[in-house]
């Protein structure tokens, strides 16, 4: 099981009331939040690995220099000497530090790689297993992981984190008319605001899916642009010429690394602290009560 840790805080914070507090009045409903939301995912689906994958770049520069606007509007402030600081609220931001120290104490793996992305570290997880994986995010650019043959699927939380949709390639073919190998293709044509990727202009997710339906992928689709004999309307075949050095970088930008040189860790779910002390002391300065709690319960269980 790997988690996108960001994603997943993130839904935390929005969906537990910041009432939810430490001692000192910090809040906290970000880290109750994803130690409930990891609670749940254990007693539900009993993984026998967990990673939780991290950010430590959610902006790689090699990202940027090939489409320069990719995540722009989220960069709350530029630093030349390493990775933009992102838009975050005030009250997770602080919240973030706990939620590492917390995941080490408890003996969760946690893996982040420089100059990469969470969905990154999670490409190259899945590349490499053996078994069946779940990918739990509120991400949809990891479904182009979604792998029936592989049993690589898609645990998406629909309503706060309780709620999970689960996503397998006759999801993605119902919903978008495509399976997992075909879903980056269809977001780099259609593109994708929140990521800042400006995507074909004219080219919504309904004509992409008809265009990788009729010519298979982008190699297809590309190379009937060049044929005049190809089922193409004349604004199609204009639309996509234009965009010809976009669609030449946005792959690379788009699908997600599975060649990220991870750290030797181990990724056996743990069923019991690393380091009791150590939580102890957090769960007392942060008031992490029953949260806390019911994750240990789960895991020595």
């Amino acid at each position: 099981m790997l988690l996108d840790t960001a994603s997943l805080y993130f839904r935390a914070y929005f969906g537990v009331p910041d009432s939810v507090r430490a001692p000192d009045g910090t809040p906290v409903n970000a880290v109750r939040g994803l130690l409930d939301f990891i609670d749940r995912l254990v007693k539900d689906h009993r993984p026998d690995h967990l990673v939780a994958c991290m950010d430590a770049d959610w902006r790689p520069q090699w990202r940027v220099e090939l489409i320069p606007s990719y995540k722009a509007h989220r960069v709350a402030e530029e630093r030349p000497a390493g990775p933009d600081e992102e838009e975050v609220p005030d009250t997770l931001s602080p919240q973030v530090p706990v939620i590492e120290a917390v995941l080490d104490a408890l003996g969760i793996a946690r893996v982040g790689v420089a100059g990469y992305e969470a969905d990154d570290v999670i490409g190259t997880y899945t590349a490499r297993a053996t078994g069946p994986v779940d990918i739990v995010t509120g991400d949809r650019d990891l479904y182009q992981l979604v792998d029936d043959a592989r049993g690589v699927r898609v645990l998406y939380p629909v309503k706060g984190v309780g709620t999970l949709n689960l996503v397998d390639e006759a999801a993605l073919r119902e919903k978008y008319g495509v399976d997992g190998r075909g879903y980056a293709d269809l977001a780099l044509l259609r593109g994708d605001p929140s990521d800042g990727l400006p995507g074909v202009p004219g080219i919504g997710e309904k004509t992409a899916a008809k265009l990788l339906a009729e010519f298979g992928d982008l190699a297809g689709i590309q190379a009937a642009v060049d044929d005049p004999k190809a089922r193409l309307t004349p604004s199609q075949r204009k639309r996509l010429t234009e965009a010809r050095p976009y669609l030449a970088v946005a792959p690379k930008v788009v699908r997600v690394a599975d060649d990220v040189p991870l750290p030797d860790v181990d990724t056996a779910l743990p069923h019991g602290p690393r380091d009791a002390a150590a939580l102890d002391a957090l769960a007392a300065r942060w008031g992490l009560g029953g949260s806390l709690q019911r994750l240990l319960t789960t895991l020595t269980a």
